[in-house]
Parts: structure tokens; sequence; C-alpha cells
């Protein structure tokens, strides 16, 4: 449960983006919802996210949930910033959020999202910190979609971030940036989050069903009842214009 022992260790805040800092319903089902209504959807990717789901269907119905994305076969990742209005937060979530940045604690956000939702909810909460007069640019540990040409194949690069998957994300960036897990929090919802929650020192359930409630009483980890959704942040401010125009230029 520990990260690297070096002198400038740091110490972090994971938090799960869906139903912990957000609330439901999840950022890919509202872009999978603006896509379909804007018909941005080709009809041939309906009949490629069926062949993926059965070859995943071994594997079970959470891997075609969490791992099919053949319904963005071909599409832009700008899409994200023409179909996403806005995106809201639980007011106690930001409170938390600020708490760790007044620490000094690094942010990041750990989620099975397209890499590019999350680098927009990144954004978001990055100008929602900024407009409570704090400076704090998160991190994204997020699903990474393969593209060829500036399209989407519909295809993962690597592993979609889910269940095991996710604390192996947190464990490969404490590595990488040294950050010492045994000193560091994690906060998620649902019982697929046990996995990243049980790699840190400090982890914390947040909404928890019945299930992750009882593993949270077992193991002694503070649960947490965030209800209250923050106004939206919309894409047209111009503090989420200009993050979102910086997450767009090259590394």
């Amino acid at each position: 449960m520990s990260g690297v022992a070096t002198n400038d260790t740091r110490v972090a805040a994971f938090f799960d983006l869906d139903g912990t800092l957000i609330p439901e319903p999840s950022l890919e089902s509202r872009f999978f919802s603006a896509l379909r209504k804007n018909h941005a959807v080709p009809l041939a990717n309906y009949f490629w996210w069926g062949v993926e789901a059965l070859r995943l269907l071994p594997k079970g119905f959470l891997a075609i949930q969490h791992g099919n994305k053949q319904y963005l076969k071909g599409l832009s990742p700008d899409l994200v910033f023409r179909h996403m209005d806005s995106i809201s937060f639980f007011e106690e979530a930001i409170a938390r959020v600020l708490w760790h940045v007044r620490q000094a604690h690094e942010i990041i956000l750990v989620s099975g999202t397209p890499e590019a939702l999350a680098q927009l909810a990144a954004s978001a909460l990055e100008c929602e910190l900024e407009s409570r007069g704090v400076q704090a640019r998160p991190h994204v540990c997020a699903t990474v979609l393969s593209e060829i040409h500036g399209r989407w194949t519909g295809n993962i690069a690597g592993e979609a971030l889910y269940g095991a998957a996710k604390a192996r994300a947190v464990q490969n960036f404490a590595k990488q940036k040294h950050v010492d897990l045994s000193k560091s929090h994690a906060y998620g919802d649902s019982l697929l989050d046990r996995h990243f929650l049980g790699v840190v020192g400090h982890a914390h359930a947040v909404n928890a069903g019945k299930e992750l409630a009882a593993i949270a009483n077992e193991r002694n980890w503070p649960i947490w009842h965030w209800h209250l959704p923050k106004s939206a942040v919309s894409q047209d401010a111009t503090c989420l214009a200009k993050e979102i125009h910086h997450t767009e230029e090259p590394a």
C-alpha cells in the first residue's frame, strides 16, 4: 500500500468521476445520448458494437459495458467539446477537493470514461477551483481510445479502467509521480471501486450502496453522503473555454 519512498514523495487524492464527483447519469451516457440525438453515430457503428459485444461476451457483461467503444468508431474526439454542454459536480465533492488542494495534495481523476471526457471534467473542475481562488490542475487516469488520423478506431489502447484495472492505474501513477499511496486518499461510489480504494492508506466510500457500505464498515472506511448538485459549469464559460484550448495543445 505504499508508493515510492523518496525524499520528494507526494500525497495524492484519487477521485472516481461518475457518482462520486459528478451526479449520475454518467458522462459517457450523456455523451452517447447527445451523439444519438444529433445523429452523429453512423448506423454501421451499431453493427460493429454488436459484433464487439459478442466477442466480449465470454468475459461477462461488465466487459461489454466498459470495454465496448465501437459506437465511437470513425468519430472525432472534438465531438466531446461540441456535444457536452455542461458538467456539474456535487457541492460536497468540490468542498472535499478544495480541502485536499489546501493540504498540497495532488488531485487525480480515475475513471473508466473515455479520456477526452475525463479531461473535459478535469478542466471543469479546475474552473470550479479557480472560481474559489484556488489554482490546481487535476491529473487524469481514464480509458484511452486508439486513434488514426484524428479519429477514434473504436478500440481501446491498453485496458478499460474499471475494477482491478483502476487499482493498477493508480499504482502506476504513484510509481511514475513518486506518490506515497500509504498516505494518499481515494474516493469511489461503486462496488467495483473497492479495488482502487484498497491500494491507498485512506479510502472513502461515497454514496455507497449496500455492498460497498458493508466493505467500508468492515475496513473502517469513512462513508460520505454527497447529494447536492452544484449549478452546472457551462462549456461557454471563459475559464472552461481556456482550459479546453489548453488540453488541445500538443504535449
